[in-house]
């Protein structure tokens, strides 16, 4: 009896898929923002900085996931909108630093590849991309059957982007006397799922809540990158795993000191309805954004023209101030639930 032949396809991984995946990439890329280059499909990407006429540039990276937030977009079949997180949460670490969004690569494992599936959270990369001015250049797709079981997957993005050394925002240059203004968030963006999915285990959800649950993180790509030219900001904060506190902490200087009213935050209705489920304030705080996606350290007398530059939706509004107190950390008031 003659013996069947042992092939990669039979052992879980299908290169004839992944390479139809590969074509479609590199034909929605050809529609967007150009690099010079074709490098879906290319050993490498590459990509000409020479256009960005910057003097003196430094270049900044990030990297970046979304968590479990994707269990959730696994659970409610739903893959439209996870590429944006993963796009979002690169991007909005570069401009903490003032860095203009130059390019991005993403990296997706999968249990089996499924490529309607896949195709969706591409396309919301690609969209993420779009909204934050810069270029899907490559990536990496990884079908591992037996360390993903068959409709798992897992997500990770590398963005890079450009800055002017003299431009660069940085801590250093917070003083006392210096307000705190908080952007509001979309929702819960890509932190804080692992509690999400403990509140709802076995529940069942309504319409809505899903959608609020699966909302994608905002990007404040053009909004900050507007005021840096601007020069309206002197340090900012991207409010994600340790929430509003812990992040605001990274963006000042070791001799200076927080002060935020609790009772400012405008708390968004999704915060609200978690909060219900048993978990204790400084558990929501020190978890969730409870509504502030990014922070905005500046002068009191930018308040006003700061806020030309948002929509009424994410206007920014004062939370807090930098003072010398002795104490590191102030906060008064309570968080209105």
């Amino acid at each position: 009896m003659k013996k069947k032949s042992n092939t990669y396809k039979k052992s879980g991984v299908n290169i004839r898929l992944a390479n139809t995946l590969v074509k479609y990439i590199a034909k929605k890329t050809s529609q967007t923002k150009k690099t010079g280059f074709d490098n879906i499909g290319a050993f490498g990407a590459a990509f000409d900085i020479s256009n960005e006429k910057i003097k003196d540039p430094l270049i900044v990276s990030c990297t970046d996931g979304v968590g479990t937030k994707i269990e959730i977009a696994n659970d409610f079949k739903k893959f439209d909108s996870i590429g944006i997180d993963l796009v979002a949460m690169s991007v909005n670490d570069l401009i903490v630093q003032g860095a203009k969004p130059l390019f991005f690569l993403d990296y997706l494992a999968v249990g089996k590849l499924n490529l309607k599936k896949t195709k969706r959270i591409i396309n919301g990369i690609l969209a993420g991309c779009r909204l934050s001015g810069c270029k899907l250049i490559g990536g990496e797709t990884a079908e591992m059957p037996g360390t993903y079981q068959k409709n798992k997957f897992d997500l990770a993005g590398f963005a890079v982007g450009i800055v002017s050394k003299k431009k660069i925002l940085s801590k250093k240059k917070v003083k006392n006397g210096d307000i705190i203004l908080a952007i509001p968030s979309s929702g819960i963006h890509s932190n804080g799922y692992s509690l999400v999915r403990s509140v709802i285990k076995n529940k069942k959800l309504s319409h809505k809540i899903q959608t609020q649950l699966l909302k994608p993180t905002k990007i404040y790509v053009n909004e900050i990158l507007s005021l840096c030219k601007k020069n309206l900001i002197k340090s900012c904060a991207h409010i994600t795993g340790g929430g509003l506190i812990e992040n605001l902490e990274r963006s000042i200087p070791t001799n200076l000191s927080l002060n935020i009213d609790l009772s400012k935050i405008k708390i968004k209705k999704i915060f609200k309805w978690l909060k219900k489920h048993n978990i204790s304030s400084s558990e929501m705080l020190n978890t969730f954004n409870c509504g502030v996606g990014f922070c905005i350290i500046t002068k009191k007398k930018n308040i006003k023209n700061i806020k030309k530059f948002f929509t009424k939706e994410y206007e920014p509004y004062q939370i807090g101030f930098i003072s010398n107190a002795r104490k590191r950390i102030n906060l008064k008031g309570k968080i209105q639930w």
